[in-house]
């Protein structure tokens, strides 16, 4: 019976020493196995990416590791991005640490009424966007570039905008009319979206769905990760394919939000189309979304500064994933000329 008793007690403690191994950090050589194992085996490509969210690294993250992730991961972006949120934890402990519930639930709300009354005293502004184009098969990564272009937008609070391409590879454009359509400049979503995508998020008509998920930090801000979804029907997003022949359809969204702690505003978006019919020539739409601090006549709002632009696409029985990398530059006051300067070639994304 002692030895029982005895062995019982043995067993229960290799548990809790096995759990409190498995709760500990990944170090390098650790995490490394990790990876040969889900080149082995990519179903287990869910479970990489939750080991590496709940427990965090241990190592400094290098170009080396950043490549080998790249290569046993088949250029996962998902897998990439967790990791990165790690690295970042490592270097900063104090990011890690999650809101109650309680505080989650203030932080949202305190968000919610900070970006609808921002959204509501949004001005009218002009804006240069650097464009750069480029194609590769469908989840190669293998981006090859096919053009770069800077285009002035304008835009009004009222939703109305309008664009005019200076630029393409380096080349002014003379005497170009301005265009009504975004697409017809190159790019595939337009400002107003960029701007007022965060005002469909948070609307309470919308209903959206919210997770508290991580922790991360957007230059040097301590964040909260929210999870959040939206239905077709409340969503309304639409998405134009400009093929062969006009094609729109109207999706819900999906994805997540990077809230900053202090001042309840966020800071970066990724979401993804979701209920997308399947004859539609586009197979998934997303964007990444990233918020700054900029000043329009001495006043002080946060827009984008930065937005990554995905799209997979149908053609000839092939699946095209095409990328917008945009730059926003040099906000000022509607009706400022934008002009094509010297270093906004060397600055192309």
């Amino acid at each position: 019976m002692r030895l029982a008793i005895f062995v019982l007690i043995l067993s229960l403690f290799g548990s809790f020493l096995l759990a409190q191994e498995q709760n500990k950090p990944l170090t390098q050589a650790e995490y490394v196995k990790l990876l040969y194992e889900l080149e082995k085996n990519p179903a287990k490509r869910d479970e990489v990416i939750q080991t590496i969210r709940v427990r965090g690294i241990a190592f400094e993250l290098n170009d080396g590791i950043r490549g080998l992730t790249a290569t046993k991961s088949r250029n996962d972006v998902e897998l990439r991005r967790v990791l990165e949120e790690a690295a970042r934890r490592y270097k900063n402990p104090s990011i890690g640490i999650l809101p109650s519930n309680e505080e989650s639930n203030q932080l949202l709300e305190k968000t919610r009424k900070a970006t609808l009354e921002a959204v509501e005293a949004m001005p009218d502004f002009v804006v240069k966007q650097l464009i750069q184009r480029s194609i590769s098969y469908a989840s190669t990564g293998n981006f090859q570039t096919l053009d770069h272009l800077i285009v002035a937008v304008s835009y009004r609070s009222t939703g109305q905008e309008e664009y005019k391409l200076l630029s393409v590879n380096g080349i002014i454009q003379d005497n170009t009319k301005p265009k009504q359509s975004y697409e017809e400049v190159g790019g595939v979503s337009s400002t107003g979206e960029f701007v007022n995508v965060l005002a469909t998020i948070f609307k309470p008509e919308s209903e959206t769905k919210f997770q508290i998920l991580d922790t991360d930090s957007v230059n040097d801000r301590r964040t909260v990760v929210y999870e959040f979804e939206i239905t077709k029907d409340k969503a309304r997003q639409q998405i134009v394919s400009m093929g062969g022949s006009f094609a729109s359809t109207i999706t819900g969204m999906k994805g997540r939000i990077w809230i900053d702690r202090e001042l309840f505003r966020v800071l970066r978006i990724e979401s993804t189309a979701t209920d997308i019919p399947p004859d539609f020539p586009i197979r998934a739409a997303s964007r990444r979304i990233d918020y700054g601090w900029v000043k329009i006549a001495d006043e002080k709002y946060l827009l984008p500064i930065l937005a990554d632009v995905r799209l997979i696409v149908r053609e000839s029985g092939k699946l095209f994933e095409t990328r917008n990398l945009i730059r926003f530059k040099e906000y000022q006051k509607f009706g400022t000329e934008v002009r094509v300067l010297d270093d906004d070639m060397a600055e192309q994304p």
